[in-house]
């Protein structure tokens, strides 16, 4: 297993102080070795400055969520979040975090280079907090950048509205049973609502107003756009689909809107080019931590993430009307971005450091989107998910969600025994995944290879599927490469799928090629026809690992 960055940080909170460290979120005496591997880590071995250095300027410094210091109602939210409690919005949201402990807010860092460093450094650190960016040096006091917002599983469950202490495999089982239970609930249109605190449109539109990070170096531009959710409608049905994809500026009113061939969005925009009309979309640039969530996740065609966040939460989320596209915008958003994407004009995007870890997709001719009204909160809040080397931020909250849904589409495509699956963050939850199963009859662990690499979450850019017995712990990443290396044989353990779906953001498939790929499926059970003889595994199965450590953890503190 890769070294691990063994960083602590010591947190603003409503209820006092508290050293992250005392708390744990370094130190694998308080974890079982499934969330080990799910914590993911770095190559980098050090420890963390306790001092600001002494070359950054005086306006660097940390300070408080909206300057406040304890307001005597944080014991009181512990207490609800113990049991798991809904938020209505990122400022709620917000103020959740606090209390726990897992927020920073840090001052005087500028948007050219230093927030972007800070979010890679977040997102390959262990149990680091999410940080708020605020009085960006250029930018109006006020107009603020979030980071890190899910990057470890207190801060999801936060988002979920499940207790905070929940456990890694009673989070994928409570996701899974809110993908089987939730009901949607139709969005209710407003009149008015945070979001039309500052409403600008057609020449008043700017939107380089916003502190927009250069987040990677390399990067083409400014991307306004990476936690993100964009609204759009498919012409013939009128499903609302709500998708992230990432958005450059180009100007005050202009943008790139990049989609995936295959994806929703990408779909509804090119019914909308085939009849040579422009895509009517939304961009929210600051939003609902589960709204994006639902936003970045595979939901089924048809299926409108609105209304199935309305769903989980019980009630409608409130919108207003789009004045320019009659989409429904959420009142409660941060920034909103409404206009069209123009078939007829194109512009350069990218390059864009991507999911994979790589500048992977070039920089080519995109259609531009024309913002026709810009709506925001006052003192907006920018929702910044920069992708990274994996793992990063959204790999380390997608990995559960991912896993579950994997497991949830297994089950329901008729695979039986599936005991466990895990999407591992270092293939970007997409390109190594684990399933294990109790096998059952011949040939039952290529079907669940098979169907695993072929399902909605297993589908697009996949790369290996491996298939385990259910005595593997699927997140441990020393155990699944042992697996391969004692129970399979390349002879007649490894099938090939060609041709399968991928795109443009594959570094493995040469430029001008890109769109298929294969996929590599390795069976890594013992061998069906003699498995009664293969000899017995030393070691405890998952569940006995997890007791132990449960009980005996303490010892390595």
């Amino acid at each position: 297993m890769a070294e691990r960055v063994h960083q602590s940080f010591t947190v603003g909170n409503p209820v006092g102080q508290r050293d992250l460290t005392a708390q744990g979120f370094h130190s694998e005496a308080n974890v079982g070795q499934s969330d080990q591997q799910v914590k993911g880590g770095s190559h980098m071995l050090h420890e963390a400055r306790r001092t600001k250095p002494p070359e950054l300027p005086d306006e660097v410094r940390l300070s408080s969520l909206d300057g406040k210091g304890a307001d005597g109602k944080g014991q009181d939210l512990l207490a609800r979040l113990a049991n798991g409690a809904p938020h209505d919005d990122l400022r709620d949201w917000l103020a959740m975090v606090d209390a726990i402990g897992e927020l920073r807010v840090l001052e005087g860092v500028d948007a050219e280079e230093n927030i972007g460093r800070v979010s890679e450094m977040l997102h390959h650190t262990d149990g680091a907090p999410a940080v708020l960016f605020d009085h960006i040096p250029g930018f109006q006091p006020g107009y603020r950048i979030l980071v890190n917002a899910q990057g470890e599983r207190r801060r999801l469950a936060v988002s979920l509205g499940l207790p905070v202490e929940i456990g890694t495999w009673e989070l994928m089982d409570a996701w899974e049973k809110l993908m089987d239970e939730t009901k949607p609930v139709q969005h209710r249109m407003v009149d008015s609502g945070p979001i039309t605190e500052n409403v600008f449109e057609q020449d008043d539109v700017d939107l380089l107003k916003f502190p927009t990070p250069l987040w990677h170096p390399q990067d083409g531009g400014r991307y306004l756009g990476t936690g993100d959710a964009v609204l759009t409608r498919d012409p013939d049905s009128g499903w609302v689909n709500t998708g992230t994809y990432r958005v450059q500026v180009h100007s005050r009113n202009t943008t790139g809107l990049y989609i995936s061939p295959g994806k929703h969005g990408r779909i509804h925009r090119d019914k909308y080019f085939e009849r040579g009309e422009p895509l009517p979309a939304v961009v929210l640039c600051g939003l609902d931590p589960l709204l994006f969530i639902a936003s970045a996740l595979e939901m089924a065609p048809g299926v409108s993430e609105l209304e199935w966040v309305g769903g989980m939460r019980g009630r409608p989320i409130e919108c207003i009307q789009g004045k320019h596209t009659g989409l429904p915008i959420p009142a409660r958003a941060e920034i909103a971005l409404e206009g069209f994407l123009h078939p007829d004009r194109q512009q350069l995007e990218g390059p864009f450091g991507e999911w994979t870890g790589y500048y992977a997709s070039a920089s080519r001719q995109e259609p531009v989107f024309e913002v026709k009204a810009l709506y925001h909160r006052n003192d907006p809040v920018i929702l910044g998910v920069p992708p990274e080397k994996p793992p990063y931020e959204a790999h380390r909250f997608r990995q559960y969600l991912r896993s579950a849904n994997l497991r949830r589409e297994l089950r329901l495509a008729g695979v039986p025994d599936v005991a466990a699956v895990w999407c591992h963050g270092v293939g970007g939850c997409r390109l190594f995944n684990v399933v294990a199963i109790k096998q059952r009859y011949a040939g039952h662990s290529r079907q669940a290879g098979h169907v695993a690499s072929m399902t909605r979450t297993g589908a697009y850019l996949g790369r290996f599927t491996v298939v385990v017995d259910e005595d593997i712990d699927v997140s441990d990443l020393d155990e699944v490469i042992w697996a391969i290396c004692t129970r399979s044989d390349p002879d007649r353990s490894l099938d090939i799928i060609h041709r399968a779906w991928s795109g443009p953001l594959d570094p493995a498939i040469r430029p001008g090629e890109k769109g298929f790929n294969s996929r590599l499926i390795i069976d890594a059970t013992r061998p069906w026809e003699w498995k009664d003889e293969f000899p017995p595994a030393i070691g405890p199965t998952p569940e006995e690992k997890r007791i132990t450590r449960d009980r005996w953890s303490w010892i390595l503190s």
